[in-house]
């Protein structure tokens, strides 16, 4: 299935291949905590995952080891998706951010 997000003021937009999304992770990290942020499980490679338009209203927030890559946008603060230092490009998605996906209805594990 193709999936299609944005950030709130939708000046990041973005695609993505995937299986139908039925599940979620709820990291435990004290940056999503905090942020109550509710994840893709699967990480989407290269070939999975487009940016749209916005790559200039990416910032990106390195926290500690630096190992991870949360970007979000200046304009509305909002966190659609992150990469890591050992696979940029590779992005685990904020399903929160995904077009007609009910993130909290999904099985969050």
């Amino acid at each position: 299935m193709k999936y299609t997000g944005s950030c709130h003021c939708e000046a990041v937009r973005f695609e993505f291949e995937s299986e139908e999304i039925t599940e979620a992770l709820q990291c435990n990290c004290s940056i999503c905590i905090r942020k109550n942020a509710i994840m893709s499980k699967q990480n989407y490679p290269p070939s999975h995952f487009k940016l749209i338009t916005g790559n200039e209203n990416l910032s990106t927030y390195r926290w500690g080891d630096h190992d991870v890559n949360h970007h979000f946008c200046k304009t509305c603060g909002i966190y659609p998706f992150h990469d890591t230092s050992d696979e940029p490009g590779t992005y685990r998605i904020n399903l929160g951010c995904v077009d007609n996906v009910a993130s909290h209805n999904l099985n969050i594990i």
